[in-house]
């Protein structure tokens, strides 16, 4: 372990290698990422229903917003963990981020363009980079600082993440949905259509160039330091190790449980637009129904404050059964009800989901010791089931009509969930 060191001036170093003054602006800036990346995910419920509008697509084609960027877990996750154990957290962390920002960018050739395919090139390049930086952030906060409140700073920057997916929307509906034209595309000749997709895109556009000149800066900064960090150390190993993992009965029920989870969640979220705009829930039109999508992300930050005290008197596992089983409640109140206590029955799932990641993860995970590492590569590509899921909704909607039969499938994912809280309840041997 690297000793605190002592320069002339007797400024004082952590063992990340920087002095107090140092680290303190670091960590601003990678709680400015969490922030960043939690938002970005969340724009994701903004742009579905106005990309949906805008190209008139079905709910399938629709949820390929989600499945292009939720692919990145799957293709980028274990090449990304290896590219940041070869350069290091500092220059994986510049890495990620001007991928990010050229993610940002392909969005203006995109509405350009006019062509659907190239905004999902854009989401999976952005999905790229948010992807690596994520691999970066975790044990990057954990070394700025002293090793005894390493917890404490990682949940106070998860907060921050989620504070990013609560916000994001509410300032994307209005600067996104607000712009929606009250102009049916169907009815206008192709090159009119071209144009108008241009003009009504052009917020999108906007939207993320603003991103993508506050990840040049962040990456500016992050450059600055990187040769500064003097504590970080990497395993060798093979690549795929992780995958033996999967072997353990706990492990990989909790693996599945994440990858059921994240579905579930993004499904939801991408619907609530859609949802909410029905005449028989709420009858919003998409600013105000997109503002809404703060209240189910905002729930998931409150929730998580209650959850941890909560698990003071409760066990995890228990806990996680709980909400699951409130979460499949909801659902089922939401479809078989109408007007404001169906939308907002759906919205307070974002309460249930607030505990279920960090609990699923810290019970899959339990025992492994020096495995640690391998298991949460392994858990950061079970994420993709933010691009399966969606999809698998999308379709039941299209193929039934019936956004609420096409709920069911979210509430089967939270009835595996609650199965393995049950199945966990009890620590691991």
């Amino acid at each position: 372990m690297i000793q605190p060191m002592h320069s002339e001036n007797n400024q004082k170093y952590d063992k990340s290698g920087m002095n107090s003054s140092e680290n303190s602006q670091l960590q601003i800036f990678v709680m400015g990422l969490f922030f960043i990346f939690g938002g970005i995910t969340s724009l994701n419920d903004v742009l579905i229903p106005k990309l949906k509008d805008l190209f008139t697509l079905n709910y399938t084609q629709a949820m390929l917003i989600q499945s292009c960027f939720f692919a990145a877990y799957l293709l980028i996750g274990i090449p990304g963990a290896n590219l940041v154990k070869k350069i290091g957290y500092m220059r994986g962390a510049v890495a990620g981020l001007l991928t990010m920002l050229a993610g940002c960018l392909l969005f203006i050739p995109a509405s350009q363009k006019a062509v659907y395919a190239l905004f999902l090139l854009a989401l999976f390049v952005l999905a790229s980079g948010v992807v690596i930086v994520q691999v970066v952030a975790n044990p990057l906060i954990s070394l700025l600082g002293k090793p005894e409140t390493a917890h404490s700073r990682l949940t106070f920057a998860q907060a921050f993440n989620s504070l990013g997916t609560t916000v994001f929307p509410i300032v994307g509906s209005i600067l996104i949905l607000g712009s929606l034209a009250t102009v049916d595309p169907a009815l206008l000749s192709a090159e009119r259509l071209k144009d108008y997709r241009t003009a009504e895109s052009r917020m999108i556009v906007h939207g993320y160039l603003g991103i993508a000149a506050a990840l040049a800066v962040v990456a500016a900064v992050v450059w600055l330091f990187r040769d500064r960090l003097k504590g970080e150390t990497h395993e060798g190993g093979s690549p795929l190790a992780g995958l033996g993992l999967l072997k353990r009965p706990r492990f990989g029920f909790g693996a599945l449980c994440i990858f059921l989870y994240v579905g579930a969640e993004v499904s939801i979220g991408s619907l609530i637009v859609s949802y909410l705009k029905q005449s028989a829930v709420m009858g919003l039109d998409e600013q105000s129904a997109g503002k809404l999508i703060g209240l189910y992300w905002g729930g998931a930050m409150v929730g998580r404050f209650i959850g941890s005290g909560l698990m003071r008197f409760v066990s995890p596992g228990k806990l996680l059964a709980m909400v699951a089983v409130g979460a499949i409640t909801l659902i089922l109140i939401s479809i078989n009800s109408a007007g404001v206590v169906s939308g907002y029955s759906l919205l307070a799932i974002g309460l249930m989901n607030a505990i279920m990641f960090p609990t699923i993860f810290s019970l899959a995970s339990e025992k492994l010791g020096s495995r640690a590492a391998d298991g949460s590569g392994i858990i950061n590509v079970a994420i993709f089931g933010g691009a399966v899921l969606p999809l698998a909704t999308g379709a039941i909607a299209d193929m039934t009509g019936n956004l609420g039969l096409a709920l069911l499938v979210p509430a089967a994912c939270y009835a595996v969930i609650a199965t393995f809280g049950v199945y966990a309840r009890h620590p691991a041997t």
